[in-house]
């Protein structure tokens, strides 16, 4: 990302939650008040999908901070991780308080940092890579270009995993598909209809020759439609992604919290 919005960000609560937007009505994050933990969003739930691929990583890198939503879960339900998140906005970051995101410490960390310029600094630390980094206009031109992608391969350890978050109708969706299934061959593909507008694009950084629970799953993928592999439905592959958050969240509190706080 290359510029900052003269746009401050705007914090609201409102029915239980607090909703941080850029412009009014365009939601970047929200928290319940009750449950701060809890991925009120379809699309934070979808990306936490990549569990299927990586059950365990050692490294999460994110890129865009928010409300700090998926930090704060990663944080606390994968305490196994050590994550860092990739925030180029000082107001953003300032908000961190606010939204209970933890304090910095050995495993947890947010960098004041362009993610496009310092993605090269990673190369082969990450296992699983969230690019998550919208600002006013959608994603920036910066975090989508075919440098962009490369940079986030090459910081990939091998069989690791790229999320991408990215809307259905901004106007360079296709020419964004294109540009990671270059990077990163036919070892890219969706779960169809799991987050509305909000399109979760899953690659791999596949080992020649290897057989991995996360090469499995994306030759899985790989095999539904062309040229954009989808797999399954909607409705089912919404229940997917509550069911890996709530399993996520049971696993973590012997099973305290159950898949109806997720719904």
């Amino acid at each position: 990302m290359s510029t900052v919005s003269d746009h401050r960000p705007l914090v609201s609560r409102r029915n239980g939650r607090l909703t941080l937007e850029f412009q009014p009505g365009a939601v970047q994050s929200q928290m319940d008040l009750r449950d701060p933990h809890r991925l009120v969003l379809a699309y934070a739930r979808a990306m936490m999908c990549f569990v299927l691929f990586k059950p365990r990583p050692a490294h999460i890198v994110m890129v865009g901070l928010g409300g700090g939503s998926l930090a704060k879960f990663c944080h606390r339900y994968l305490p196994a991780a050590r994550i860092t998140v990739l925030e180029l906005r000082e107001d953003v970051i300032a908000l961190r308080e606010h939204f209970e995101i933890p304090p910095d410490c050995e495993r947890f960390r947010i960098v004041h940092a362009d993610a496009a310029r310092h993605m090269p600094q990673l190369a082969g630390s990450v296992d699983v890579l969230l690019v998550d980094g919208f600002d006013d206009d959608g994603l920036p031109p910066a975090l989508s270009s075919a440098r962009f992608y490369a940079d986030c391969r090459r910081a990939l350890r091998p069989d690791g995993v790229l999320v991408a978050n990215i809307f259905s109708y901004d106007p360079h969706y296709r020419t964004m598909l294109r540009r990671l299934q270059h990077c990163f061959g036919n070892h890219v593909g969706q779960l169809r209809g799991i987050a509305g507008n909000n399109r979760i694009v899953f690659a791999h950084r596949a080992v020649p020759g290897t057989h991995t629970r996360a090469g499995a799953l994306m030759r899985r993928l790989a095999t539904w439609g062309s040229p954009w592999p989808c797999l399954g439905f909607g409705p089912v592959n919404q229940l997917l992604a509550h069911r890996v958050v709530a399993g996520l969240r049971a696993a973590a509190h012997g099973g305290r919290d159950s898949a109806s706080r997720q719904q």
